[in-house]
């Protein structure tokens, strides 16, 4: 199983490789900087989770690659973007200098502009008679009643809601996370139905699975902020509280933040009962079975 998402990495980081060797009006450094953000060592799970899924509804990975590559360059744009000072300022991430870091903050935003069309280039290799809808579904996960919103309600959440009143500041908090972070991962999931040919039953299956793999993968990553090793981790840690960030350990401690997160794993788990057995569907299982004990 091991070997098998480490030959989808591999493929994938060639795809991504061949896909980023830029034609001579692209300026060296914007390319650099697009390379350096999208090709470092990362999980890939959002673009793994695209071949997944359509291998799971009975598709074919290859047929699945561009769209698997178009998610992970709106992973990496917004991973740009979200660690710029004007948003979380961070200064590490994968265990390297962020990109305004190695390079500088206007080539950051450029390079994260650039990747949001090239991510819908790359859209436009599927089949013809899944482009459409395949652009729709990621222009809307990546817009601004999704990925974006989640990030603006992230930035002015402190002004609507005093964390004293714990209901709706974690109804608050959920309802970022699955903008923010779950919608990337539900969107990737959904493409790979729509690229196999899935029944609406599946897709929503896949749908509902996302959202909660999503929230759990989120609360898991809270956890690490505070109870992870920065070395492993691969970015500074402790920074959340420091910012006086909204996380599910700030709001409910730890112990009920792993409780919430265990509940979210289980439910997940238990929306991929209406696939038939395969590799991929075993593979989903396990990663999302692993997700509480994750250190990276």
């Amino acid at each position: 199983m091991k070997t098998y998402i480490d030959f989808l990495r591999r493929e994938l980081e060639v795809r991504l490789d061949e896909a980023t060797l830029f034609d001579v009006d692209c300026p060296l450094r914007l390319g650099a900087a697009i390379r350096y953000s999208l090709l470092g060592s990362g999980k890939r799970l959002r673009p793994l989770f695209v071949i997944f899924a359509t291998e799971m509804c009975g598709g074919n990975r290859d047929s699945a690659m561009p769209a698997a590559c178009a998610v992970e360059m709106i992973h990496a744009y917004s991973l740009i973007h979200d660690d710029l000072p004007a948003m979380d300022n961070d200064d590490l991430r994968r265990g390297r200098p962020t990109c305004h870091k190695q390079f500088d903050e206007a080539t950051a935003i450029l390079a994260g502009d650039a990747l949001i069309p090239f991510a819908f280039e790359m859209l436009s290799k599927l089949s013809p008679d899944v482009v459409g809808r395949c652009s729709l579904e990621l222009a809307r996960a990546a817009g601004a009643s999704a990925l974006v919103g989640g990030q603006m309600d992230d930035i002015e959440k402190e002004k609507d809601i005093d964390t004293k009143q714990q209901e709706p500041a974690i109804k608050l908090l959920e309802r970022i996370h699955q903008r923010k972070t779950g919608a990337l991962i539900r969107v990737s999931l959904r493409l790979g139905g729509i690229i196999a040919g899935a029944s609406d039953e599946w897709i929503a299956g896949l749908d509902n699975f996302g959202q909660k793999f999503g929230l759990a993968f989120q609360i898991t990553d809270d956890l690490l902020d505070v109870l992870g090793n920065e070395e492993t981790v691969g970015k500074r840690l402790r920074k959340d509280a420091a910012m006086d960030k909204w996380t599910y350990p700030a709001l409910l401690g730890i112990e009920e933040s792993k409780s919430e997160a265990l509940r979210n794993i289980n439910e997940a788990i238990a929306e991929l009962s209406i696939f038939d057995n395969s590799i991929a569907k075993e593979i989903l299982t396990n990663l999302t079975r692993n997700l509480i004990g994750r250190e990276k």
